[in-house]
């Protein structure tokens, strides 16, 4: 199916948007919810461009990695409505757009779907036949400055990159790059033009659930700006096996020369090329590129004219030295014009060639060089930052500030206030980083009595720019997120940078949720993938107040709900039970979360032995605490062998079952991860294994193995299959995956409970939730009170049978109150106590002293967030992105 080519009369429109369903059943986008096949892709895109009318109109597309924003996107582009694309990470950038160009139709996210707000019926605006897309020149910070581009732009640059790049049709492009940048877009439009597929995600390389579904669906092909290439440093990308990885590009900014040569040599020797790229907005993505054959010999070069286009150099005065000048650039994708406004819709091309503002140098093998800059305008990190632009959106908050920068660091100097210089910097640093997407550590704030300014009265910027120096920026306010996560996860304040993340920086289970908790209050939100998100993308939403309305995720109240349970039956406040189990499925579904990670099978180990430490070691120091006191406990009890050498018929034996329950199935997971046969299969069939591992166990669950009765052996045998099942969810990638886990849970709980099928229901609903509702409406007040019961739970658990008896005589119901408040309060002690002792040595402190625990240890149940396919990758990230006991 294709859009009828009378859709609106006498339109032109791009090619490849209206051509989509000649490549027929090929798959043209891949997320982690399934394929979609070009002919699929192709009758959404003729539904919605139908949808959008006979009659052209501006559309507002809030820029995502997502299938519906895309769709939007192809639609508009195929029916010639012209599109003007926004970030959809700003907010306040979307409605400064929307407040300048007025668009008849604004296309944006919702409550999990997308809208399409039809202002009006016919345009307010003068379009003119040859628009088609709008981007902005400034990155985000919402500046009304666009680039009109044509639909011959569009269709000739894609036509030019798939030419040089040699794309084909069996290629699958992982989308690094948002929806909104030029060259994120330009991926798109090339690889669509031939018939390629999308590897549709808003995952960041830095996040091991990128490179998880990278080799998943077989990905062949990646594009990074610089920064992009920092990342990859850091975690380790020259190891990774990338079997199918063809060639690799970068584009966005000026990449050390070194870099690339070593990225070249890397490919060579891997059996993949590197491309690199120089290009522009006004262009539509990319004017140059150094073939990969010289990308060793002549990294430094931009290389040539991509096909199709041509060079000049023209002369500068400044400049003397032969073939040296500002680079101009002619070819079928230079811009029609810039837009300022709604007015200049209607405006034909006032641009025949593209004066790029760069000083280049042509060699004499014919090669670019690009040798510096004469306009304002600064690339760092990869993005394209307007100093005038920020200076426009701090006078909106009320600073006055002149701005400038280089290729690595943005230079703010602004005016003193009354509220003080250091916290007018931090609050400077944070409007910058918010509206332009920088890390903290690129942008440096001075705040003075005086802006630096010329005789003649102009501001001085080169004085402002000598002000950036590398010393080490000013200390954090203590309100900043990586002083939080410093908090939060007892590390040295210089570990955590803005490009870590939760994972990265060794968050496990219990941390999690007091993390969650935390992040929620400071941002007013919590994005899904936060855990994986590196700091720096964790932003507020706007500066609106935050709404009281708040959603759980379905882990945290999981477990708050599963330890009030166990606590209650056992007081027999109530009857519900199945808690244990609960959460027994809760802890295989975090160790796959937060230990089978792409690190190496040393570092996994280890990983998960200190995990093994944070459960036992409490658990032993709170049982000998209380052999102390009394005789209700035994040497086994405390060295957690009791389900194995306890005596017989102890009627206070049993109490921790469930801790030693966990510890034995934690120290089977890593025997079986030590054998490198098994840790092998378990990156290469991430799901399967588990699966297998779960039918395994299962022999003793249904006594197939000519064992004792279940009551005589430790009860971590029969319960194991409870725990693979929750790590098969963990890996879950899709919905027919998740389907068998849910299935194999209801089939293998059945029966588990001879005469109790309450206790099945329970353990069976509360699993399948964990596994299909990523989070539950909620309240603030709520939020709270439940994360106090799951970060506590550990304490809880432990402590609670030396507690409630103490005042059950009395009042169960005090008892079961004073039961809970008591291990929240030892929670809450042992961590102020360990934030005290910050002269601890690391070692210990991560290892073994009683703080470090601090109710965190790794496997214990935790927050979940959508059924992650790896290593904590849930679904909804990879598209922008659980013995039979008394409990």
């Amino acid at each position: 199916m294709t859009v009828l080519p009378d859709l609106i009369p006498g339109t032109t429109s791009v090619p490849f948007a209206h051509g989509l369903a000649a490549h027929g059943d090929r798959t043209a986008v891949i997320t982690a919810d399934g394929l979609v096949s070009y002919a699929e892709l192709a009758a959404r895109v003729d539904a919605t461009a139908r949808r959008l009318g006979r009659e052209r109109r501006l559309v507002l597309l809030v820029g995502a990695n997502t299938v519906d924003a895309l769709v939007v996107h192809l639609a508009a582009l195929a029916a010639g409505h012209p599109v003007l694309l926004v970030p959809g990470d700003h907010p306040e950038a979307v409605q400064s757009l929307i407040d300048a160009y007025d668009p008849d139709v604004v296309a944006y996210p919702e409550g999990g779907q997308w809208l399409l707000d039809e202002r009006r019926e016919v345009s307010a605006h003068e379009l003119h036949p040859d628009l088609a897309l709008l981007l902005s020149t400034s990155g985000s910070t919402g500046s009304p400055k666009l680039v009109r581009l044509s639909h011959e732009n569009l269709q000739a640059n894609a036509e030019s990159i798939a030419e040089y790049l040699d794309i084909r049709d069996t290629d699958r492009a992982a989308t690094t790059l948002p929806l909104h940048y030029c060259y994120g877009l330009s991926v798109i439009h090339s690889h669509l033009l031939r018939g390629a597929a999308l590897v549709l995600t808003g995952l960041s390389v830095s996040d091991t659930c990128f490179w998880e579904l990278f080799r998943t669906t077989r990905a062949t092909t990646f594009a990074g700006v610089p920064y992009t290439f920092d990342l990859l440093d850091r975690v380790g990308f020259a190891t990774m096996e990338l079997p199918h990885l063809r060639y690799v590009t970068q584009a966005g900014g000026r990449l050390a020369p070194e870099r690339v040569s070593r990225y070249a040599a890397q490919g060579r020797a891997a059996g993949w090329e590197f491309f690199v790229m120089y290009g522009q907005t006004e262009a539509t993505a990319r004017m140059a590129y150094l073939p990969p054959e010289l990308a060793e010999t002549r990294p430094e070069a931009a290389g040539v004219a991509i096909p199709g286009g041509s060079f000049r150099l023209r002369p500068l005065p400044e400049f003397s030295a032969p073939d040296t000048g500002e680079l101009v650039y002619a070819g079928p994708n230079v811009m029609l014009g810039y837009a300022l406004g709604p007015q200049d819709l209607g405006l034909g091309r006032t641009v025949e060639e593209l004066h790029t503002g760069d000083i280049a140098r042509r060699t004499p093998d014919g090669l670019y060089e690009i040798i510096g800059r004469r306009s304002r305008f600064v690339k760092i990190l990869g993005l394209r930052i307007d100093p005038g632009q920020v200076e426009a959106m701090l006078a909106r908050h009320g600073v006055t500030a002149l701005c400038t920068g280089d290729d690595d660091t943005l230079t703010v100097a602004a005016t003193d206030t009354a509220t003080g210089a250091s916290s007018d910097a931090h609050r400077i640093r944070r409007l910058v980083t918010g509206a332009c997407g920088l890390p903290p550590r690129a942008v440096q704030v001075h705040v003075l009595a005086e802006l630096p300014r010329l005789a003649s009265g102009k501001p001085d910027y080169r004085a402002i720019r000598a002000m950036s120096h590398p010393a080490p920026a000013p200390a954090p306010a203590p309100e900043d997120l990586c002083a939080l996560y410093a908090l939060i996860l007892d590390r040295p304040r210089q570990e955590v940078t803005p490009d870590r993340s939760f994972v990265s920086l060794g968050g496990d289970s219990l941390s999690y949720v007091e993390m969650s908790i935390r992040l929620e209050q400071r941002l007013g939100h919590l994005p899904a993938d936060w855990h994986t998100t590196p700091i720096r993308d964790l932003r507020s939403p706007g500066r609106e107040a935050p709404s009281r309305k708040r959603t759980l995720e379905t882990g945290v109240a999981l477990r708050a709900i599963a330890i009030f349970c166990i606590v209650g039956s056992h007081i027999h406040v109530f009857g519900i039970k199945g808690g244990a189990h609960l959460l027994l499925a809760l802890a295989g579904y975090n160790f796959a979360r937060f230990h089978l990670t792409t690190a190496e099978r040393r570092e996994r180990l280890r990983r998960v032995w200190v995990g093994i430490g944070r459960v036992a070691l409490p658990s032993m120091a709170w049982i000998g605490f209380v052999m102390l006191l009394n005789d209700d406990y035994t040497l086994a009890n405390l060295l957690l062998l009791d389900s194995v050498f306890g005596p017989e018929g102890s009627k206070t034996g049993m109490h921790f079952w469930f801790i030693e329950a966990l510890v034995y199935v934690l120290i089977a997971a890593v025997a079986l991860l030590s054998l490198p046969v098994v840790d092998r299969a378990e990156r290469r069939f991430p799901y399967a294994l588990p699966l297998t591992i779960a039918a395994i166990g299962l022999l003793p669950r249904y006594d197939l193995l000519g064992l004792p009765d279940r009551t005589q052996i430790p009860d971590a045998i029969t319960v194991f299959w409870l725990f693979a099942l929750g790590w098969a969810a963990a890996k879950s990638s899709s919905a027919r995956q998740r389907l068998v886990v849910t299935v194999a849970a209801v089939a293998t709980v059945l029966g588990f409970f001879p005469g109790d099928p309450g206790r099945e229901a329970i353990v069976i609903a509360t699993f399948a939730l964990l596994v299909w509702v990523p989070t539950l409406p909620s309240r603030r007040r709520v939020n709270q009170v439940a994360g106090l019961l799951a970060n506590s739970s550990l304490y809880i658990y432990l402590t609670h049978w030396q507690i409630f008896p103490l005042i059950d005589g009395f009042s169960r119901h005090l008892a079961f109150l004073v039961a809970l408040l008591f291990g929240i309060g030892y929670a809450a002690a042992s961590t102020r106590l360990m934030r005290m002792l910050p002269s601890l040595p690391a070692r210990i402190r991560a290892g073994g002293s009683l703080g470090a625990w601090r109710s965190r240890f790794s496997s214990y149940p935790t927050v979940r967030t959508p059924s992650l396919p790896r290593s904590g990758c849930d679904r909804h990230s990879m598209t922008t992105g659980l013995k039979q006991g008394s409990g």
